[in-house]
C-alpha cells in the first residue's frame, strides 16, 4: 500500500509539473495582449477625504458597507479551526470555492465537515479550480458527492488541451447561510498547518466576517458558479434578508475577473497607493511589479511616505523570486524598505496604508493576478484591524532579513543569470 501511494504521489508530481510547463508555454503566446490596461493619470486624493470612498467604490464595482464584524486569522492554527467551525454551524447553505486543494489532515477535515453538512440536509456547493486543485484525492471528491454535495470544476483542463491553462479562479471563498464569510490566501494542504514560523509550513493570513458585506462575497461565488455550472444561485437561502449588523467595521469586497474585462484589483491598489500619506506596509509572496505599479510605489516614496515590503526569502517558484529581485535596485535606491521572511514560505497577501486602510485576500502583486486570474480581496476601513495587521507585519519583520542596496548589487552570477532567464516571462508570473 505504501508503495502504491508513493507511486501515486510521483504521478501527481509529474502531472503538476507537466501542467505548469504547458501553462508557461501557453501563456507565452498570449503575453503580448495579456496586460492590464494602462493607467496614465491618477486623481490627487488623500485617504479619508470625502471623495475617496466613492472613487474606490466606482472602480472596485462594489459598495463600502458598514455594520460588519471582521476577525483576522493568522496561519493554519487559526484559519482551519475557524473554517471548519463555520462549516459545522451551517443550517441552510454552504458555498465554498478553493484554488488549491491537496491531500493532508486539514484537507480531510474540511471534506468530512462539508460531507456531514450535506448528509444533514444543508445545500453545499463546492467549486474547485481544475488546475490548482489537481492534487485533491479522488476519495474526498467521492465522499462529498456521495453525501449529496454538488462539486464542480472551474474551467476543466480537458477543455484546454489546445489552449493555455491560464485565467484560473484564484479566489478563496466560504459563505455559510449567506451570513458568515471567509476569504484570504490560504489553500488546503498540510503546508498551511501550524504557526507560520516552521519550515515547510507556510505563513498566511485569512479573514472571517459577519454582516452586510457577506452578500458581496456570496455574489463573487455566484459569478464563478454560474460560469462553471450554468446554475443561478438566489433566494433567501443564499442572500437572506435582512442581514443584521454584527459590528462597526466598514468593509468592501473587491473582485476582478480579467476574462470578463474587469481589472478592479489593479486600479484599487493603484488608487490606494496614490492616496497614502504616511505609511504603506505590503506583505506579498509574488512581488513582480509592472512599470505603472512600480512608478506608483516610487511616487509614493517621493511624497515622503514610508513604504516597506515583506517578501519570502524562499519561494515555491524560484523564477518568480528572481524576477522580483531583479526589480529591487530602483526600489531600494528610492528608499523602499524590503525584507525577506526567513522562518517559512511567506504566502500572506496583505497591505496596510496610513494605519486605517487594510486589505487581505488572494491577489498577488504580479501580472498573473492582475491580467489573468479571478481574484478577490476584502478591503477593511477600520483602525483597530489596520493596526493589528501592522503589528503582524512588524512581528514578521523581526524574523526577516533586510535587503540592502549594497547586498543586492553584489548578488552572485547565478542569481543574475536567473533574473535574465526570467525576463521573457516576467509578465506571466
Amino acid at each position: 500500500m505504501l508503495g502504491r501511494r508513493a507511486h501515486g504521489a510521483d504521478i501527481m508530481v509529474f502531472i503538476r509539473a507537466f501542467a505548469t510547463l504547458v501553462t508557461v508555454l501557453g501563456l507565452s503566446g498570449a503575453a503580448g495582449c495579456a496586460r492590464v490596461h494602462p493607467h496614465l493619470a491618477l486623481p490627487p486624493m488623500m485617504l479619508g477625504e470625502a471623495s475617496f470612498f466613492p472613487t474606490l467604490e466606482a472602480y472596485a464595482g462594489a459598495p463600502i458597507v458598514g455594520g460588519n464584524a471582521v476577525e483576522l486569522l493568522f496561519n493554519g492554527e487559526q484559519i482551519f479551526p475557524s473554517l471548519v467551525a463555520s462549516i459545522q454551524s451551517a443550517q441552510r447553505t454552504i458555498t465554498y470555492a478553493q484554488y488549491y486543494y491537496e491531500d493532508g489532515p486539514v484537507a480531510r477535515d474540511i471534506a468530512e465537515a462539508l460531507a456531514e453538512r450535506c448528509r444533514a440536509g444543508v445545500g453545499v456547493n463546492v467549486l474547485l479550480d481544475a488546475f490548482g486543485s489537481l492534487g485533491i484525492p479522488g476519495e474526498y471528491l467521492e465522499l462529498m458527492r456521495v453525501s449529496g454535495c454538488h462539486v464542480a470544476w472551474f474551467r476543466p483542463l480537458s477543455q484546454y488541451i489546445f489552449r493555455p491553462y491560464h485565467k484560473r479562479n484564484h479566489r478563496r471563498i466560504l459563505v455559510v447561510d449567506g451570513r458568515i464569510g471567509h476569504t484570504g490566501g490560504a489553500g488546503v494542504s498540510r503546508k498551511w498547518m501550524g504557526n507560520g514560523r516552521t519550515e515547510d509550513h507556510w505563513r498566511d493570513t485569512d479573514v472571517r466576517m459577519e454582516g452586510p458585506v457577506v452578500e458581496y462575497l456570496q455574489a463573487a461565488f455566484a459569478e464563478n458558479w454560474l460560469e462553471a455550472t450554468g446554475m443561478v444561485l438566489g433566494g433567501d437561502a443564499y442572500f437572506p434578508r435582512p442581514i443584521e449588523p454584527r459590528g462597526r467595521v466598514y468593509a468592501q469586497v473587491a473582485r476582478s475577473s480579467p476574462a470578463s474585462g474587469s481589472t478592479a484589483m489593479y486600479t484599487t491598489f493603484i488608487l490606494a497607493l496614490s492616496a497614502a500619506r504616511t505609511s504603506v506596509l505590503v506583505t506579498n509572496p509574488y512581488f513582480v511589479l509592472d512599470d505603472t505599479m512600480r512608478e506608483a510605489v516610487l511616487g509614493t516614496v517621493r511624497r515622503g511616505v514610508r513604504v516597506a515590503v515583506l517578501v519570502p526569502a524562499v519561494i515555491d517558484h524560484n523564477l518568480v523570486r528572481q524576477a522580483s529581485r531583479a526589480q529591487f535596485g530602483n526600489l531600494l535606491r528610492a528608499g523602499v524598505e524590503i525584507y525577506e521572511y526567513t522562518p517559512a514560505l511567506l504566502h500572506a497577501k496583505t497591505m496596510v496604508i496610513d494605519s486605517v486602510w487594510a486589505t487581505v485576500g488572494s491577489t498577488n502583486l504580479d501580472n498573473l493576478s492582475f491580467a489573468f486570474n479571478d481574484e478577490l480581496n476584502l478591503i477593511i476601513y477600520d483602525r483597530s484591524i489596520a493596526r493589528r495587521l501592522e503589528r503582524a507585519f512588524h512581528e514578521d519583520v523581526q524574523t526577516s532579513r533586510r535587503v540592502t542596496y549594497e547586498a543586492w548589487k553584489d548578488r552572485g552570477v547565478r542569481a543574475k543569470l536567473l533574473e535574465v532567464l526570467a525576463l521573457p516571462i516576467r509578465d506571466l508570473l
